[in-house]
């Protein structure tokens, strides 16, 4: 697995909307990009409007390129009307781990 660049954020959804969230964000097409290789979404154990995803890219290039798609435009914009406020990222480079779900 090659990521050369990758994130996580956090985002605070409106009251009762992060199911919702979660649901756009496993539906959202990085799922399935090639270049996308870590995509995960969780929840806040002590809040239950709090939402985290954690991604990894091949590159910034294809991330930034993937960002410019309709698809990707898409999801960001059926986003929006769901959160409440800002959302904090970081900058992460996932390097290894696991997930089993």
């Amino acid at each position: 697995m090659n990521v050369a660049h990758g994130f996580h954020a956090t985002m605070t959804t409106r009251p009762g909307q992060a199911q919702a969230v979660i649901d756009l964000l496993l539906a959202a097409p990085a799922m399935t990009h090639p270049d996308c290789v870590v995509f995960l979404v969780g929840r806040s154990a002590s809040d239950p409007d709090v939402v985290h995803v954690t991604e990894g890219w091949t590159t910034r290039e294809a991330h930034e390129a993937f960002g410019a798609t309709e698809g990707a435009r898409s999801v960001i914009a059926a986003l929006q009307p769901l959160l409440a406020g800002e959302s904090a990222y970081a900058d992460e480079v996932p390097v290894a781990g696991k997930a089993a779900f």
